[in-house]
């Protein structure tokens, strides 16, 4: 097991102006906002508030003709809300590919890019008994095993974390040969109100620890613990083997475990569909602020699906 600390991006937040509402975040960080300009609304996975607000938002409003408006849903909710027609942003982002590939969505979504990956682990106060145990290299099951722990964990109704994290729990159950084990996770851990909420019940102190995305704690500068690439949702290799887990939604839609990637696209709906194509754009066109913002973008990526406007396909191929 090993473990990382990184610094805390909680100050581009705060400078992005991010305000819990109605079980989202909104957001309106780019320069000169509301100076006249318009604005590339995004729906985007929750997990992104830190990346996207923090770095991604404010860089493409300045280096484009846009402003930048965001609002965090956990992605399950988003394909919900697209397909209902009670959004009609100009860039949906999920958490899940498969998300967007669904027969539901395809009269609004005909292709998407994906373009960033992620991994599944341990944010945790290092301040708690939680925290010096898995610190002093305890094995992490082990410790979340406990009847006294409280650990923290998103919807799985509503977002790819919150049924990856029960899908973990079956995968840890047959990794560690604990047949117990998957039970014993579900009943001492607790759904966060909100995914944005997910990780400032650490900050707060009401929870030691909480099973998120690798950027996530890298935001809010908490330690994370690394799983194996069995467990950790981050190995395209172990496709089939994630696969062997599954979680069945409020709606009784049976999902597979799939490997954490970001898929973008801009809905037939959109209201300035230029302006989406112009972030998705951008999106592909700068891995390195993705990197920067504790996401990874490996060689397979950007990867279409679909076939994306000439634009961005300019892209993908290479080109400027």
């Amino acid at each position: 097991m090993s473990m990382s600390k990184q610094r805390s991006r909680r100050a581009f937040l705060a400078a992005g102006g991010a305000v819990a509402l109605g079980g989202c975040v909104v957001a309106g960080t780019a320069p000169g906002l509301f100076g006249g300009r318009p604005a590339v609304d995004v729906l985007a996975a929750g997990s992104l508030v830190g990346a996207f607000d923090g770095k991604i938002g404010p860089a493409f409003a300045e280096a484009s003709a846009y402003d930048y408006r965001g609002e965090y849903r956990g992605s399950n909710a988003i394909v919900r809300l697209v397909e209902a027609d009670q959004k009609t942003p100009d860039v949906l982002v999920v958490a899940d590919p498969g998300l967007l590939r669904e027969p539901s969505i395809s009269e609004r979504v005909s292709w998407d890019v994906t373009f960033a990956a992620n991994e599944l682990g341990i944010a945790y106060a290092p301040e708690t008994s939680v925290g010096r145990r898995l610190e002093a290299g305890q094995p992490w099951y082990r410790v979340l095993s406990d009847s006294e722990v409280e650990i923290g964990r998103t919807d799985p109704d509503l977002d790819p974390l919150g049924y990856r994290t029960i899908m973990l729990f079956d995968l840890a159950s047959r990794y560690y040969d604990q047949p117990e084990l998957a039970a014993v996770l579900r009943d001492n851990s607790v759904v966060a109100a909100r995914e944005s909420h997910l990780l400032a019940g650490i900050e707060s102190g009401s929870r030691p620890a909480a099973f998120c995305y690798r950027n996530m704690a890298i935001d809010h500068g908490l330690p994370f613990v690394d799983l194996p690439p069995e467990l950790n949702f981050a190995d395209p290799g172990y496709a089939d083997h994630y696969a062997s887990a599954t979680y069945t939604t409020d709606q009784g839609k049976t999902i597979e475990g799939r490997s954490i990637n970001y898929a973008a696209a801009v809905p037939g709906t959109a209201d300035r569909p230029e302006a989406g194509r112009a972030f998705v754009e951008f999106l592909l066109s700068n891995p390195d602020l993705l990197r920067e913002m504790g996401l990874v973008v490996p060689e397979t990526l950007p990867r279409q699906h679909g076939r994306p406007p000439t634009e961005i396909r300019r892209v993908l191929d290479g080109g400027e």
